[in-house]
């Protein structure tokens, strides 16, 4: 097979912090490759080497000749000005420029410049290109096709950049956290729209399901190093925990080692001046093989939430919408002690207003929200903890508190910070050297310090790494106290919440006693239901009477009158048929109107047959 992508020797570094060093890999051919690190470990980085956006300090990247290479950044950014559907076609300027000349042309009623556009467009064939634009990003919940880009949230511009790639049809693409900012229906789609391309994929994401289903071979950073897993996610975490244990074995039978020749080293003076130099050398050489036991290095948070009574929110015929968009609309809830709630639904539907209306952050329209006495909020938000750039991690915590109290223990500022992968040496890191996802972490670790008994989590998984996200998930299940969590991480709400809020849009919110995988398959079950019951409810058609003898039966009066209403029907279908397929081909209709008549040229394909099987079992009597 083929091979897209071969990465030899390759090391990076900023200043002293090695990122990876002498590493080498190759993507083949419609090889699905998921990259997994712990944050600040390089993951963004070598994908930003790869696509040509960074330097490297030495190695080689070659790629296949001819090969054509999509790259989605964590955070992309457009020109100004720019429309959306522009922007969808950076790599297709041509095509989208016939497109916009046709659309302005149409609208203008200028018929010599229409007439040109026409013709441009058949050349290009632009016409299923425009459409397929439009259905992407229809998926992608982006409507406005002419709105600027530069009036779009930071998770409408990383759906259009998505749109981008995918549109291009690279032979190759690097995907840095494509399910960022989407809801659970767009990954799902996400997911088999990638299933079915034939182009070799290398990407980062934190989706575990995703990466279960989208990729077959995993490569992990790790100790400057790489480390290839042949399967998906669920094999990759079988074969590194053995990884892992063979390490650690090795390194203990060093150690085992090391302290015999410690003891030889201090006993022989003479023998280290003279001829035991090669054993002084392995001595020192097993040394630091016995001190690089990897030890887990794990976000090992204990769970000291304070007390928390009986009472904890009631929410009673509450209201509130903007405009025409509702959120809540005489909502009633009584939240119970020690709940665990997630909360899904679309972008937009309302869910982190919800939440922003039980913390008091936006007020409610009509109705009441009473809290218990005893409730201590801890909040993480989607948009995150605001850092002073220009100060240093330990510093950042030491504003909040200098001691802080975890499982009956007090630890220093110092120490909870270890708990959360911050090394003594990152801790005097300035915040601007920290990469997304740590600045992530070290938020998290300002929202637990103060020991919440109701945590309210918008959006937590967004850029923390696969490890933080498994001990966040341990810590909440042992967690004594409340939890709300909004979350489009199907993985993280399926191991965390015990029941879920579905919002659905208009103020209509379903309570679900389940996880995410039990309401997907009820929601999955009630479709199968409804699919049953509809094609049941449609007239059935009555087949023609059998005669019991074998002998050739004449047609009845109405069977005879049917037959010759079906000669007169189908020649005019297929007169429409043709007459609007013409009218396709033309180039002279607009998107909307291609679309109606392609629907009805299908319906008609539909009756046509329909009608002319009819006519063959009548006239076979």
């Amino acid at each position: 097979m083929a091979i897209d992508l071969q990465v030899d020797g390759l090391t990076k570094s900023f200043g002293a912090l090695l990122l990876f060093e002498n590493i080498s890999f190759s993507v083949e051919e419609r090889q699905r490759i998921g990259l997994i690190a712990r944050n600040g470990k390089g993951k963004s980085t070598l994908l930003k080497i790869i696509s040509g956006e960074e330097n490297y300090d030495s190695g080689s990247i070659v790629f296949r000749k001819d090969l054509r290479l999509g790259y989605l950044e964590q955070e992309p950014h457009f020109e100004p000005g720019l429309r959306v559907i522009d922007a969808c076609l950076r790599r297709n300027r041509e095509k989208a420029a016939a497109i916009a000349r046709y659309e302005n042309a149409s609208k203008a009623g200028n018929d010599a410049e229409l007439h040109a556009a026409l013709e441009e467009m058949d050349r290009l064939e632009a016409w299923d290109f425009e459409t397929k634009v439009k259905q992407i990003l229809s998926q992608l919940k982006i409507t406005d096709f002419n709105q600027k880009v530069e009036t779009l949230s930071g998770g409408q511009m990383k759906r259009v950049a998505l749109a981008s790639v995918l549109l291009d049809e690279p032979d190759m693409m690097i995907l840095d956290e494509p399910t960022n900012h989407l809801d659970m229906e767009m990954v799902e789609w996400l997911e088999e729209y990638l299933s079915r391309l034939n182009c070799s994929l290398l990407m980062v994401t934190h989706d575990r399901y995703f990466l279960d289903r989208v990729c077959n071979e995993i490569i992990e950073i790790d100790d400057n190093r790489i480390y290839r897993y042949k399967g998906n996610y669920s094999y990759f975490l079988r074969k590194r925990d053995e990884r892992l244990e063979n390490a650690e074995a090795e390194v203990m039978r060093a150690r085992n080692l090391m302290r015999k020749e410690l003891d030889w080293m201090r006993r022989q003076p003479q023998a280290r001046a003279t001829k035991a130099k090669y054993r002084i050398d392995a001595f020192y050489k097993l040394e630091e093989k016995a001190a690089s036991l990897r030890r887990e290095a794990s976000v090992t948070l204990g769970t000291n939430a304070r007390y928390i009574g009986k009472k904890i929110f009631e929410m009673r015929a509450l209201n509130k919408a903007f405009g025409d968009r509702i959120i809540t609309n005489d909502f009633y809830y009584n939240f119970a002690r020690y709940e665990k709630l997630g909360i899904i639904g679309n972008n937009g539907t309302g869910k982190s207003t919800f939440i922003k209306m039980l913390l008091g952050h936006v007020e409610q329209d009509s109705g009441t929200i009473e809290v218990g006495e005893t409730v201590k909020w801890g909040y993480y938000s989607q948009d995150g903890m605001a850092f002073d750039e220009n100060m240093k991690v330990i510093d950042a915590v030491k504003n909040i508190a200098e001691v802080v109290q975890v499982g009956g223990k007090s630890l220093t500022a110092s120490q909870f910070l270890q708990h959360f992968l911050f090394s003594p040496s990152k801790q005097y890191d300035y915040v601007y050297k920290l990469s997304g996802g740590e600045r992530r972490r070290l938020y998290l670790c300002t929202v637990l310090m103060s020991a919440p008994n109701f945590l309210v989590l918008d959006e937590p998984t967004n850029d923390l790494d696969i490890d933080t996200l498994q001990v966040l998930e341990e810590y909440l299940a042992d967690f004594k106290g409340c939890v709300i969590v909004v979350s489009h991480d199907r993985y993280f709400m399926d191991k965390v919440v015990d029941h879920i809020f579905v919002f659905r849009g208009n103020g209509e919110i379903k309570d679900f006693p389940g996880n995410y995988t039990d309401y997907r398959d009820w929601r999955d079950e009630e479709k199968a239901v409804a699919a049953k019951a509809a094609a049941k409810s449609k007239p059935v058609k009555e087949e023609p009477t059998k005669p019991e003898s074998t002998g050739k039966r004449k047609m009845t009066f109405k069977e005879k009158r049917e037959f010759e209403e079906l000669e007169k029907e189908i020649p005019l279908l297929e007169e429409e048929k043709q007459q609007l397929e013409a009218e396709m081909s033309s180039g002279t209709l607009s998107t909307e109107a291609l679309l109606q008549k392609s629907v009805r040229v299908a319906e008609l394909i539909e009756l046509i047959d329909e009608k002319s099987m009819r006519w063959l079992e009548l006239s076979e009597l």
